[in-house]
């Protein structure tokens, strides 16, 4: 079968044959339809994500809308490596599949469900603690996974969403969802004190953090208070993604003088149970457009483009299979 081949680590795939993939039991044989290039997949394949397998050649994609001997429409994922979703082909666990809308973009879902579900989950396990959500504060505003978690704040009736980021496009996105902004600086200084002011004088009920290294650090020292009295604020800092480093120096006086809970959301720390029970509904979201996803789509056949492509787009880049691409199994 056809299918975008990583032969090395950092390397930029290549459009060429590949073994089938093999379906155990348990498993189903599923078409290609349309698979994103989210960053995940990048720094899987490079292997500088916690979960790379380090081994290669492999065929990236964690996640795709895909077709099944029946022709419906479904998104799935839980490849085993070497095989991953940038495939005509793919052998799929036979309960993880996730029926379409009537109506439903293969693309946008393809696009939009693993890095909206990336803030989905935290937010609304949070709506679920909390009265109100109140204001929610998104480190690494101008990425997809951020634009989504704007969305997803004001689904859930955030009263205030602040959003930080670099990118002017970006920040310009999140403007127009009605996001607060922080554009960052060389001055972490007054990039904390800017944060404080956008803030308008509350605490975040949620920090959603998809940068980490600096900006974690200069988000701490915006969240900082003094005095011995009790905080009334209770505030969850969700660490997801870590764009701006991998480490990051937490003062023991902010987990000392706030409430305030640090947890991570990934791969090994969320339950899968629940991460699929959340599926469902996030699809619908974006089937009924309650959430946008801005895409560009490429074919197989033009994978390295598209790989270079989904380095500074500000639209998820959507790998599809056109018919005249496709081959019998």
């Amino acid at each position: 079968m056809k299918a975008a081949i990583l032969k090395s680590a950092g390397a930029t795939p290549e459009y060429g044959d590949f073994a089938e993939p093999v379906v155990d039991e348990g498993r189903e044989l599923v078409g290609l339809v349309a698979a994103a290039i989210h960053p995940v997949v990048r720094s899987l394949a490079a292997g500088s994500h916690y979960g790379s397998t380090d081994a290669w050649p492999l065929i990236p994609g964690v996640d795709a809308l895909a077709s099944t001997s029946a022709g419906a429409l479904v998104y799935t994922g839980f490849i085993r490596p070497p095989y991953g979703t940038l495939a005509e082909r793919m052998a799929v666990p036979s309960g993880m599949r996730f029926a379409l809308p009537p109506g439903s973009d293969a693309v946008k879902v393809a696009a939009g469900v693993n890095p909206g579900m990336a803030s989905w989950l935290p937010l609304s396990a949070r709506a679920g603690e909390v009265d109100a959500l109140g204001t929610v504060l998104i480190l690494g505003v101008t990425g997809m996974a951020g634009t989504l978690a704007v969305q997803n704040a004001n689904v859930l009736g955030a009263t205030r969403v602040v959003g930080v980021g670099r990118k002017p496009a970006g920040l310009q996105r999140a403007a127009k969802l009605g996001a607060h902004l922080v554009a960052i600086t060389a001055d972490p200084s007054a990039d904390a004190t800017a944060i404080v002011d956008a803030l308008a004088g509350t605490a975040p009920s949620i920090v959603l953090d998809f940068l980490w290294g600096v900006p974690a650090e200069t988000a701490f020292a915006a969240l900082a208070r003094r005095g011995l009295e009790e905080d009334r604020a209770n505030i969850a800092y969700v660490q997801i993604g870590a764009m701006a480093g991998a480490e990051a120096s937490l003062p023991s006086s902010l987990l000392r003088s706030r409430r305030i809970r640090i947890s991570g959301s990934g791969a090994g720390s969320a339950s899968i149970a629940d991460v699929l029970a959340q599926v469902p509904a996030y699809i619908q979201l974006i089937a009924d457009g309650k959430v946008q996803v801005p895409t560009q789509t490429y074919p197989l056949s033009s994978i390295a483009a598209a790989w270079n492509a989904s380095i500074e787009s500000d639209r998820r880049i959507v790998i599809t299979l056109p018919p005249e691409e496709s081959s019998n199994a």
